[in-house]
Formats: structure tokens, sequence, C-alpha cells
């Protein structure tokens, strides 16, 4: 009979700390080509937000980043480097609750139209699509032009869309 050991692997989630910005600064850039991300106009600057990484065997395979305004809490960023494994939901998680902490009443997030994968995660997530921003794309582009003009599958980046999750 051949029988498999299962191994424990070591993870953690850990809140980003100060001493963290220089790992935070490399591995957000390296997947979105600059810290920088733009929402909605507004650009933020990823590596001062705070967040939550994902550690497994000693290793960051995973970052979400988040801005709190009044009762409104927006995910800026999540990054997973090994899709299919639960990593990007339990961030989710630990936003929504750290949202409920300061008395959030919604997670909200934007995503372009492209990001098909991320409008289907989302939606399983409970996330409701309470928004489209036909074409907000041009202004984004302004702000940050390094934003390609093809995404995923070759499809243009146009749009903004716009999921929320309300508590």
């Amino acid at each position: 009979m051949n029988q498999h050991k299962r191994t424990k692997t070591d993870f953690k989630i850990a809140e980003i700390r100060p001493e963290d910005s220089t790992f935070i600064e490399s591995f957000i850039a390296d997947s979105w080509g600059s810290t920088m991300s733009v929402s909605r106009g507004r650009i933020f600057d990823t590596v001062a937000l705070p967040g939550f990484i994902y550690i497994k065997n000693k290793r960051v395979i995973g970052l979400v980043t988040y801005n709190i305004e009044k009762d409104n809490c927006e995910i800026v960023t999540l990054n997973s480097l090994q899709n299919n494994r639960g990593l990007a939901t339990q961030l989710i998680m630990k936003v929504i609750e750290k949202a409920k902490e300061n008395d959030c009443k919604r997670v909200w997030l934007i995503t372009t139209n492209d990001n098909t994968y991320a409008i289907r995660f989302y939606q399983k997530r409970g996330f409701e699509w309470v928004g489209f921003y036909k074409d907000s794309m041009n202004e984004s582009r302004n702000l940050k032009p390094e934003i390609p003009e093809f995404g995923v599958d070759r499809i243009p980046i146009k749009h903004e869309i716009e999921f929320e999750l309300r508590f």
C-alpha cells in the first residue's frame, strides 16, 4: 500500500511592520511594476499602507494592503504567489476582521475589466459588484503612466469595477 506522509507546513499571517518596508517595496514593485497604486483617481503609496503578509516556511508568499477611511476599508493590493491554495482568501479575512475592529461598514476594492480571475474570486467570497466606471483607466494612466494598455489574456484595460462586502 502506497502511503503519503503529511508534513506540517509552517505558515502564519502577520501584520506588516515598519521594518518590513524594504521587502514590501520589492514585493509590490515586482508584482505591479511600481509601489504606487491608483484607485478611483487616487494615488496610494502601497509601502506606507497597513496590511498583512502570508509567510509559509519562512518565505512570504502573499500580501494584502488596505486603507481605512471613516467607516470604509479599501483593499488596495492583493498578491498571492500560489493560486488556488486559500492564501488570498485568508488574507482577505484578516482585512475584514481589521475593518470590523475599526467599526467599518464595508470592505471594498477596485479591479479592472481584464481581471476576470479577480472578478470571479471576489464574487465567490460574497463581494457584490456595485460600480462600473467606464473608461476610467484613461485618468488612472494620467496618474500612473506605467499602467499597461492590455492585461490578462490581452484584454484592453479600460474600466474600473468596484466590489464591496457590507456587514
